[in-house]
């Protein structure tokens, strides 16, 4: 969504901050991977019920009645300001990893060690999960700032991970207890799955038990007892699968679904080369999450999940999809399958089992590959760092705010926002879903997964579960599709679902080449079915696109409306498609063929359109910054004592240059948001000093890309090179990196696929909607505001905004929005660098940030 995603003073605004920082890919958001809309919600009936965060506002969750009413974010209201620096002081926290592994575990590992230093705590690792737990001696030790350096890139985790029978046992847990008494831990965090956190929360309700159990036979003392009298739990939930309700994603979704990509994409290449069709098997034993988003992502002819098992006679159907997809010249098949799927009848359906059907009923040369364990490999992505950075900040905050009252929570992930959910009640909505499929309620199992699920199984039948579109019935509407501004990776992910949603609509699909250049010279083709196929995994536009805005045009746009007789237009771009769909709706009072309905889909590195909180193609160029960063850190590491100056794309906006720094571990982004002067550039250059005395020798600066210098005519990259390169003479060297335009480039990650998808499919959507209510006297006519809108993602919806009524939230001189969401993540970014700032996210220091750059308060 990654997400994903600054100097103040040493004070915690309880007053105002959330139980939660509102940001996100993410990264978000990914995200969306790919958390473009929730994942899985605590809540699926529909029924709305109030809850309260820290300063009293409240959010509405959906609660499925029948497991509990009264869900509620858990609410610890404080008074009194306290200084975040000495909230540990006096205190130990223990931090343990446990059952299967996930990439991006290790960033939530170092953002609770750092924070919890920061706070004054001692923080201590847990190795080897609950066996080093129970086992003690080497097994706990104290972490150090220096010991989680170079852990963001590290897939896995470094502290381990084992399944330990031994704790499953009361003996077992006492003798867990008394190693934590003994070093006079009384908080514990723990990054696993449902069962690793169920435990916790085990653990915790017998505390006192098992007090009473040490103390009568000797093992701790009447002191240590008291000392110890009770202990806190918080949860983050690491689990490739993303079965865990209650949160969008779990740490290391995003991470597989990059890996399983990555495959299919490889894949994909032979396949067409010999005509064949392939049979993927992903992971998943209860949770269809991983099958479906990466069916969606590849344009899969099938995809089976364990949630939703195929109808009766599925073989035969099977075999029409697959042989009408060859007879409209596709050469590959590719079928999804999770390895949990099942039929009606609960009988498994396996990679041989589709092979050998397909082989004997329609000949076809096919092939099986099972991923396995390579989907919990590699590097972690930007959205899952992000992700895991952001939970261990807020995991920490939970249990020095916790009370013995405070019942066991749970760090989720909802839309941008970071927040607290009472774990056994997330645990139970978990269960029930399995409990769903066993009872054959299929139905009620993929609602119960949330609506983002939900809207996945919908879009994906929309694409792909269709026998031929020769016989959906004509609708005589026109529309057209056009990219404007630079070309960014899912742009034809969304081209491709718009075109396919709209003819399975019945209406014709016009492509519009160049922007709306191609719209004023008549560069205009119809599209059909096969003219998108395959177009879900290529980087770039196209159709083409330029920058070109409608004004100086505007007359010949009109008259080509006319003679193409286009009912309704879909504009894919960043900040000039905006601009230009503000421009043709005020040309609708001259021009009267302009009162067609329009959307704008956002898709942009830079993050930059109102209306939004992410925009496709900012995923993939993340992606991209983020793993050029791990290259030049390897470098500094290796040479020592150097520090890297990387520039990033994205105007003024600072998105990418945050959002990287956080992915990356950076020791600073300088961005136009957030003014910086001589003293902060002082302070980071003594920061990077300081820093250099220690083990970790090496820094990574981020600035965002000066475009003409209007961003600051003074501190400019080539201003921040020559100051560090100077400062540092003695003590470390500089370089300079210039990422340039490959941050546009290369293929779509799978949260920019899916994202592009949903866009595009709900766009055209609700185009049909709309072109009904205009239909007036045998024609289209749109006028008002809301028949063009900016479709958007804020916080867990996709949502229609009118262009119009976004024009106060927009500064169009420097062509961002004035309210932007990820700015509350760049404290945590300074603070994981060891800086001594304020961990205040709240409304107030977002509007100061505003305010600091003479724009309105957000």
């Amino acid at each position: 969504m990654e997400a994903v995603l600054d100097s103040c003073v040493c004070v915690w605004q309880f007053t105002h901050r959330k139980n939660q920082f509102d940001a996100n890919h993410v990264y978000g958001s990914k995200h969306s991977s790919s958390s473009d809309e929730s994942k899985s919600e605590l809540c699926a009936d529909g029924k709305p019920t109030s809850t309260k965060y820290l300063d009293g506002t409240l959010n509405n969750l959906s609660c499925p009645s029948t497991i509990h009413n009264d869900c509620h974010l858990i609410n610890m209201q404080r008074s009194t300001p306290v200084d975040p620096t000495k909230m540990g002081t006096g205190r130990a926290i223990a931090v343990l990893t446990s059952g299967g592994d996930a990439q991006g575990m290790n960033a939530a590992v170092r953002a609770t060690v750092r924070v919890g230093i920061y706070t004054g705590a001692k923080v201590y690792f847990v190795h080897e999960g609950y066996q080093g737990l129970v086992d003690g001696g080497d097994n706990i030790r104290q972490a150090t700032w220096e010991s989680v350096s170079m852990m963001l890139q590290l897939g896995g985790t470094v502290i381990g991970s084992a399944r330990c029978q031994d704790f499953r046992s009361k003996e077992g847990r006492a003798k867990a207890a008394c190693n934590l008494v003994k070093l006079g831990i009384t908080n514990l965090c723990v990054i696993g799955g449902d069962g690793s956190l169920t435990g916790a929360n085990e653990f915790r309700n017998e505390w006192s038990e098992l007090l009473q159990i040490l103390l009568k036979a000797g093992k701790i003392t009447a002191e240590e007892a008291k000392r110890s009298s009770h202990l806190n739990i918080v949860g983050m939930v690491g689990s490739i699968d993303n079965d865990f309700c209650g949160t969008d994603m779990t740490i290391g979704t995003d991470s597989a679904l990059h890996r399983i990509m990555e495959v299919v994409d490889a894949i994909t290449t032979t396949a067409q080369s010999h005509q064949r069709a392939f049979i993927l098997e992903v992971m998943g034993r209860h949770c269809g999450y991983l099958a479906l988003v990466t069916a969606l992502a590849c344009g899969a002819d099938w995809v089976f999940i364990p949630e939703m098992p195929p109808d009766e006679g599925w073989e035969d159907h099977l075999c029409r999809r697959l042989t009408y997809q060859r007879s409209i010249g596709n050469r590959l098949n590719v079928i999804i399958v999770a390895e949990g799927a099942l039929d009606r009848h609960g009988k498994p359906i396996t990679c041989d089992i589709l092979k050998n059907l397909v082989t004997k009923k329609l000949s076809f040369d096919t092939r099986a590959t099972i991923l396995g364990h390579v989907q919990r490999g590699g590097t972690p992505s930007a959205f899952d760092r992000i992700l895991g950075s952001r939970m261990g900040v807020e995991a920490v905050m939970a249990l020095l705010e916790a009370t013995p009252d405070t019942p066991a929570c749970v760090v989720s992930l909802s839309g941008n926002m970071a927040v607290r959910l009472p774990l056994m009640e997330c645990v139970q909505v978990t269960k029930e879903v399995t409990k769903a499929m066993a009872e054959g309620r299929f139905e009620e199992a993929v609602k119960l997964r949330g609506k983002s699920f939900e809207n996945n199984w919908n879009t994906y039948k929309l694409l792909a579960h269709v026998t031929a579109p020769d016989f959906i019935p004509f609708s005589n509407i026109n529309i057209a599709i056009l990219n404007v501004g630079a070309p960014c990776a899912g742009m034809n992910a969304a081209v491709r679902s718009a075109v396919r949603i709209g003819i399975l609509q019945g209406h014709n699909m016009l492509a519009v080449h160049d922007g709306f250049d191609g719209l004023a010279h008549g560069t205009i083709e119809p599209m059909a079915w096969g003219y998108v196929g395959g177009w879900t995994g290529k980087g770039g536009s196209n159709l083409g696109t330029k920058r070109s805005l409608p004004a100086s045009m505007i007359e010949e746009i009109s008259l080509n409306i006319a003679k193409f007789n286009i009912h309704a237009l879909v504009i894919i771009g960043g900040f000039e498609a905006f601009v230009g769909g503000l421009e043709l709706v005020t040309a609708r009072e001259k021009f009267e063929e302009l009162c067609i309905p329009l959307v704008v889909i956002p898709a942009t590195v830079s993050n930059n359109v109102p209306g939004s909180d992410f925009s496709i193609g900012a995923d993939t160029a993340l992606n991209t910054i983020t793993t050029t960063c791990d290259r030049i850190k390897q470098s500094a590491a290796g040479t020592k004592r150097r520090v890297f100056i990387i520039e990033t794309m994205g105007g003024y906006c600072g998105y990418l240059a945050t959002m990287a720094g956080l992915a990356a571990g950076a020791d600073a982004a300088y961005i136009y948001e957030d003014p910086f002067g001589i003293h902060d550039l002082e302070t980071n250059v003594e920061h990077l000093l300081e820093k250099m005395k220690t083990t970790v020798k090496r820094g990574l600066i981020l600035s965002q890309l000066l475009q003409n210098e209007k961003c600051n005519a003074n501190y400019t990259t080539d201003f921040l090179f020559n100051l560090y390169s100077e400062e540092g003479k003695g003590v470390f060297d500089c370089r300079k990196n210039v990422l340039g335009h490959m941050q546009q480039g290369g293929t779509p990650t799978p949260f920019d696929r899916n994202f592009g998808t949903k866009m595009g499919a709900k766009a055209v959507l609700w185009l049909t909607d709309k072109l009904k209510e205009c239909y007036r006297h045998g024609r289209i006519f749109a006028n008002t505001p809301d028949s063009a809108c900016v479709l958007g993602m804020k916080k867990r919806a996709m949502i229609f905004q009118p262009l119009f009524d976004l024009k106060e939230d927009t500064d169009f001189e420097h062509r961002i929005p004035k309210t932007e969401w990820w700015l509350k993540l760049r404290p945590i970014l300074k603070i994981l660098a060891k800086y001594k700032i304020s961990l205040d996210t709240s409304e107030t220091k977002l509007a100061n940030m505003c305010n600091s750059r003479k724009m309105m308060p957000c």
